[in-house]
Parts: structure tokens; sequence; C-alpha cells
């Protein structure tokens, strides 16, 4: 059985814009959705839409709508296949830095600012927000220029002062990357992608980037936040929640699929990352789908 895996999806804005901004109205089956990254953050508005959300490892269902603010980096699905007939979505993509290095910084843009770091984890924002900012978001794609401008950073600003709103990934991961950092943690990535489902030495990876190890290492942690071992373990065990929601593998075959070769190791990691085991994971999963 293929299945995907993160990928880092390259974001262009509109020609004369800084951000992107699109509205997918209802899905008639071209454009599948896809496990993937960017340093983009991401503003999703789903109006009368039904499916899954799958972001970091955090996975559950909606019906209706939902609002969500994904941070940079944290991995995520698409959402637009399982729109209902008469939905559509609207998505704002934007760097942190959109507005220049220092924008956000300023005294002013402090909750902003508050807000992108709370993103990291992925925020599912409440019914109250959504009511009250549903149209705003919807419209944006009307907007042009300046005016986009304000209006998203009256979005963000509203979204800053809430705490109606729930983390999603918690205790998950984002890959924290600089601008500078960009080629080298692409071909990091893109050497995982590849290769997770198999044992990656510290001498392919480092060797893949021209690095000694050592230096590998302190490169990978300052980046990263944590060790090569525990993110590439962190990977497989998110793609195993993927493969425990959407196929009807065993849990030790899915163990094998996502590169643990010891059974017992997976479930110490499955249960460390997200709190349960894989067979409370799957029949909870079941619960909710029901």
């Amino acid at each position: 059985m293929k299945t995907r895996k993160p990928t880092l999806e390259k974001i262009s804005p509109e020609f004369g814009s800084s951000l992107r901004v699109i509205k997918n109205e209802a899905y008639i089956g071209e454009n599948k959705p896809f496990w993937h990254f960017h340093p983009e953050l991401e503003l999703v508005y789903v109006n009368k839409g039904k499916g899954k959300r799958h972001i970091g490892n955090h996975l559950s269902y909606f019906n209706n709508s939902q609002l969500l603010l994904i941070g940079s980096n944290l991995p995520h699905h698409g959402f637009t296949d399982r729109l209902t007939v008469n939905g559509s979505e609207t998505i704002v993509q934007f760097r942190p830095d959109f507005l220049g290095e220092q924008f956000f910084s300023a005294p002013e843009m402090e909750t902003i600012n508050n807000l992108f770091d709370r993103a990291k984890n992925g925020l599912l924002f409440g019914i109250k927000t959504k009511q009250k900012l549903g149209q705003k978001i919807s419209k944006l794609p009307e907007k042009k220029g300046f005016k986009k401008i304000l209006v998203l950073l009256e979005i963000l600003h509203s979204l800053s002062k809430t705490d109606d709103y729930t983390i999603l990934n918690a205790d998950g991961y984002t890959f924290e990357t600089q601008p500078q950092d960009s080629a080298k943690i692409d071909k990091i990535f893109a050497h995982i992608n590849d290769n997770f489902k198999e044992h990656i030495t510290l001498d392919d990876i480092a060797d893949e980037v021209s690095m000694t190890v050592p230096a590998f290492c302190r490169y990978f942690k300052k980046v990263t936040g944590k060790t090569f071992t525990k993110l590439v373990n962190e990977y497989r065990v998110v793609h195993a929640t993927k493969l425990l929601s959407e196929s009807q593998m065993s849990i030790t075959d899915i163990s094998y699929e996502c590169g643990f070769n010891n059974f017992s190791h997976f479930n110490k990691l499955f249960k460390e990352f997200t709190g349960k085991s894989a067979s409370k994971y799957r029949s909870e999963l079941k619960l909710v789908v029901q």
C-alpha cells in the first residue's frame, strides 16, 4: 500500500502581493490534498464542510465548519476533498515576516506575535469566533492591495485577543527553520521523506549535507530543537497515526511499515508521543468516526 509522507510545499504569493489568498468552492475531485508543511502560517476557514483534521500528531473530525490557524512548519493535511457540495474553504498563507522582519516585533503587535507563537501547535477557534470572523475571512479574496493587508491585520488582531480556542498539537512537533537554512533543511527532510522506513545513520544524513557528524548534530539540534533520532521517530509516529486511521493494517504491520524494527520500542514511542497506546488511539478514532 503506497502512503504519503509530509512534503515541503513551496508557496508563491500572487503577483504584486506578499501573501496568498485562495478560495476553494466545493471539491470536484481534482487537486488531491497531501500531507505537507511550509514556513508560511496558514489561516483556514471551512464553511459548511466536514471531514478530518490531521495536524502534526493531532487527528480529529469536524462536521459543519471550522476556523484554524496553522503555524510555520507544522505538518498538516489538506481539507478540500471532504467539503460538502454547498461548502467553501478560504485559505490565507503568509510568512511570519511578510510585512518586514521587525513589523510584528513592534509593541502594538505583541498580541499578534504571541498568536503566531501559539499557532506553532495549531489552533482551532470556537463557534463564537467563527461566527464573528467567518464572513470577513470569506470575503478576503475580493480585497485588493493595501485593503487586503488591513483586513487581514484586523482578523489577526481579533484572533490574538480571544481565548476561544483549543491547541491541537500540544505535545507535537514543528520544524523550526531560518530562511538561510531553507535549502539545507529541504535536503534533510527530503532524505527523511524518502528513507524514514529504513534505518538512517547519522553518517548518511551528515554526508547528504556535506557536514561532519558532530557539526550536523549541533546544527540540527539548533535548528529543530531536538536530536535527529528523536525527530525521525516522531516523523514515523505521525505516519503511524495516519495509517491507523486510514488503513486496515494490523498495528504490528504498521510499526514495521513506519520503520520501527522493534514492536515494543514502537509502542513505547507511540505512547510517549501521543499520550496513548496505538490500540487505544485506533479504538478512539473508530468512536469519533461513528
